[in-house]
């Protein structure tokens, strides 16, 4: 096995873990690429750590200082459009897809165009163009492999069946930091709380989308295009230890779990070398020391961001760019102290329901109810001030 990988996000949370993971299977895995979004300095300490001659920055402003501070022979590529010439111009076999947000999904595109495996490592991909990724996918001839650790397991646990034996999955959920809370203390919750998980490290957007449980909806969208499922057969569950990562109901009856520690390094490990399984970063469970493991529904008076996420996957079409788009643009509202955390699920749902759905969208319409959609929330929020 020899993979020629690309990192887009690699300044990420989920970037910085697959540097790591290259690291401990090298010299089989090399990075022949990697992109950031702001982040000019540690993108440069990564590209020297790691001997990478190509670069990209979507900070146009800080692109000139990267080229100063970077060897001369390395390609240094700027902007949105940087993006996708990287992945376009670099010689690679496998691209992580790890930029939070729409914005990595023309470089996303790119590499399925070329026909190169690409790891899925945020929602966003598909569940703002997955009706035009994965046929893409399926012409070219690249793997969409998950590496959100939920659709991993799903990837993981249908290796014991075929797609057509599959009754229903279920995605786990770890009910973020306010499992127990009432709603009315959810609606008033502050950025520190919200930011408090108990069980994953992860970047902030993602993680107060876990608060939300919009990652949960933004994840059955995802499961309906990368499984081809009904959303009728994706089941969410609260599990609060986040041991069991998702399960596969058989036709049979048999129930197929995969189980690990909570460390993305294993999904993305996974992705790497799939087919095969090599030796891991990622501590095995202890079982003497695993008491028990717990489930139970969700609970949608505390979380009703969860069934926006059934509704995108039934509409279909531009539906899900725009609950995507307007739950980024209200999390950043959020984050900004203009909104109260209560009001992130009702602009998305009134956002949502504002749309006139497009049903089988191009890449500039789905681009276009993106931006809608930030708008939308942009003057949902004003209207509400006045």
């Amino acid at each position: 096995m020899h993979r020629r990988v690309l990192i887009l996000g690699s300044t990420g949370s989920i970037g910085c873990s697959a540097l790591e993971v290259v690291a401990a299977l090298r010299p089989e895995v090399e990075v022949v690429g990697l992109a950031a979004g702001r982040d000019g300095r540690k993108l440069a300490e990564q590209a020297g750590r790691f001997g990478v001659r190509a670069v990209a920055l979507a900070d146009t402003e800080r692109a000139p200082w990267l080229r100063q501070v970077l060897s001369p022979d390395t390609r240094v590529y700027a902007g949105a459009d940087g993006l996708v010439e990287l992945v376009r111009e670099t010689d690679a076999d496998f691209v992580l897809a790890a930029i939070v947000g729409a914005v990595g999904l023309p470089a996303t595109l790119a590499a399925v165009e070329r026909g190169i495996d690409l790891g899925l490592a945020n929602k966003e991909a598909l569940v703002v163009a997955g009706s035009i990724l994965i046929p893409l996918a399926r012409q070219r001839g690249g793997k969409l492999l998950p590496v959100d650790s939920e659709h991993s397991a799903i990837f993981q646990a249908m290796q014991a069946g075929r797609a057509n034996e599959v009754a229903r999955i279920w995605l786990t959920a770890s009910g973020g930091p306010f499992r127990t809370w009432s709603p009315e203390r959810i609606a008033r919750a502050t950025v520190a709380e919200a930011l408090n998980h108990p069980t994953w490290s992860m970047g902030p957007k993602i993680t107060i989308d876990s608060a939300t449980m919009m990652n949960k909806a933004l994840e059955i969208v995802e499961a309906h295009y990368l499984f081809a499922l009904e959303p009728e057969r994706i089941g969410v569950l609260v599990h609060p230890e986040s041991i069991v990562h998702s399960m596969v109901e058989f036709c049979d009856g048999s129930t197929i779990a995969q189980l690990g520690s909570p460390d993305m390094k294993t999904p993305i490990q996974y992705a790497l070398t799939y087919p095969q399984r090599v030796a891991g970063l990622a501590e095995p469970l202890d079982w003497a020391a695993q008491r028990s493991l717990s489930f139970e529904p969700p609970d949608h008076a505390r979380f009703p961001a969860l069934r926006l996420g059934y509704e995108a996957a039934r509409l279909g079409g531009t539906a899900g760019a725009v609950l995507n788009a307007a739950n980024e643009a209200a999390v950043e509202l959020f984050r900004a102290g203009e909104i109260a955390f209560g009001r992130i699920a009702a602009l998305a749902e009134q956002t949502l329901r504002r749309h006139r759905l497009c049903e089988n969208p191009r890449l500039d319409e789905l681009l276009a109810a993106d931006a809608w959609a930030r708008d939308e929330v942009q003057g949902c929020k004003r209207s509400c001030a006045e």
